[in-house]
């Protein structure tokens, strides 16, 4: 049984000029807006660290932190929401949905700040390449993390999977 609440991007994908992509949206539906949001803040982390860098001029592993901390607000909210469907019925669950995230998103952390600092600190290459490339490392890392641990669903039982 097809759920009826339909969010934004299935009210926007079933308009009459996109809705001839509504199949491949639907089949891939997950991925395609772990890719949007990821792209917007991939835009918002790299903006960010220009910012810091350019016009503050804060020390880079302080400004990937800071960069860090406002891109993973951002990603808990637009990943629980829309991509992953992270809906839960108790603050408890809640709670540990959100503690996940944040483990998960402070191990990526600690890899991107060491590929900074390995690649810009102590080698001396260009910063935006680096945290060009560190940023796809980490977006990738990301996915598997909030797919895989986050916002797993529960495995279905022989009897609720017969009962739909």
């Amino acid at each position: 049984m097809e759920d009826t609440k339909k969010d934004i991007f299935d009210r926007i994908m079933s308009l009459p000029v996109l809705n001839i992509f509504e199949p491949f949206y639907k089949k891939y539906k997950e991925g395609l807006l772990y890719l949007f949001f990821g792209g917007l803040t991939f835009f918002l982390s790299i903006f960010l660290f220009w910012f810091m860098d350019s016009v503050m001029h804060l020390n880079e592993i302080v400004n990937n932190s800071i960069d860090w901390v406002i891109c993973v607000a951002f990603q808990f909210f637009t990943n629980r929401t829309w991509v992953f469907d992270g809906k839960v019925d108790t603050k408890k669950d809640f709670l540990k949905q959100a503690g996940s995230f944040t483990l998960g998103r402070l191990f990526t952390l600690v890899v991107e700040d060491l590929l900074i600092f390995i690649f810009i600190t102590l080698m001396g290459f260009p910063k935006m390449p680096v945290k060009l490339g560190a940023t796809f490392v980490v977006i990738v890392l990301n996915y598997v993390i909030s797919k895989l641990i986050v916002f797993k669903k529960p495995a279905q039982t022989k009897e609720s999977a017969t009962e739909e």
